[in-house]
């Protein structure tokens, strides 16, 4: 008989692309994870990953095989939320994905508040890409996302998943202090048309929407430094080296070298929480949901 568990490491293999991530998903060492596949090539008498440059890539019977954990997941995932609503306290694992900034500035407060009200409960944190992170449950990999869209450039949620919405995140164009519009209480969108720009990479949500909303200005903006992170923008600001558009959630207190500028009209992010349609009764759900609304408030006024 197949072992759920290995099971469960092959496809997170197949989602995340690599053993070290899907071992970081899982809450594993990839040694870990490694064992586990390699105890599934035993059992099922197949080639499952094979060499492909420093990484692996899955065999055509490792995909089948994936194929078949996610359904088998999803089964086992229905039986634990009939019998978490039985009990009708929130229990059991709970993998959540999140973005960095909320990862920051919003899940250290909501896992210390669901700890102390539900000791029964395992929620597990992984940071990852908002894109990424609703595609993961999707798939069946994390239980719940916290991710984010913006208001000219929304997410809807596919098929089979459900979401709600926690908060809108403010956002702000910081600039250094000796700029010339770092004296000014707002700026308009076409004062900021031939600023160098300081901006996430391509392909994330916060780079595409800048583009699109200079753009729609008449002008192509000038992205000269890229970081993934929001600290690494305030010290590129810091030094002089351009301005960025930064929201608020997990900023921390800005240098004396940088000035907020407000941008009207004021751009706004909105982040949501997402699950799977039929884990939506489920008491783990539905209580992270209902902490993480709770919470932000506080956190929204604090950032």
């Amino acid at each position: 008989m197949l072992d759920l568990a290995r099971l469960r490491a092959l496809h997170a293999v197949s989602v995340y692309g690599t053993v070290g991530a899907a071992a970081a998903a899982l809450g594993y060492t990839p040694s870990a994870v490694s064992q586990q596949i390699a105890k599934l090539e035993r059992e099922t008498r197949t080639t499952l990953l094979e060499r492909q440059g420093r990484g692996v890539r899955l065999t055509d019977e490792a995909h089948q095989l994936a194929d078949t954990a996610q359904q088998l997941l999803s089964i086992v995932e229905k039986a634990e939320v009939r019998l978490e609503e039985r009990r009708g306290l929130p229990s059991g694992r709970l993998a959540i994905g999140c973005f960095a900034s909320a990862a920051r500035g919003l899940m250290p407060q909501a896992l210390a508040e669901l700890a102390r009200r539900h000791p029964s409960l395992d929620a597990r944190l992984c940071e990852v890409d908002p894109h990424l992170s609703i595609e993961l449950v999707a798939r069946g990999v994390i239980d719940l996302a916290v991710a984010h869209d913006w208001d000219i450039a929304p997410m809807p949620a596919p098929p089979g998943v459900e979401q709600v919405v926690i908060g809108d995140d403010l956002c702000d164009v910081l600039v250094p202090a000796g700029h010339p519009l770092a004296a000014e209480e707002s700026v308009r969108r076409e004062d900021l048309k031939d600023e160098r720009w300081i901006s996430q990479p391509p392909g994330t949500v916060c780079h595409d929407w800048l583009m699109r909303t200079l753009r729609a200005t008449g002008c192509e903006p000038r992205i000269v430094h890229q970081a993934e992170e929001n600290h690494t923008q305030v010290a590129l600001v810091a030094a002089g080296l351009g301005v960025a558009l930064v929201p608020r959630l997990g900023r921390g207190l800005l240098p004396a070298e940088v000035a907020t500028v407000r941008l009207t009209p004021m751009p706004k992010r909105r982040l949501c929480a997402l699950w799977r349609t039929g884990a939506a009764r489920r008491p783990a759900i539905t209580e992270t949901v209902r902490t993480l609304q709770e919470l932000w408030p506080t956190v929204a006024a604090r950032a």
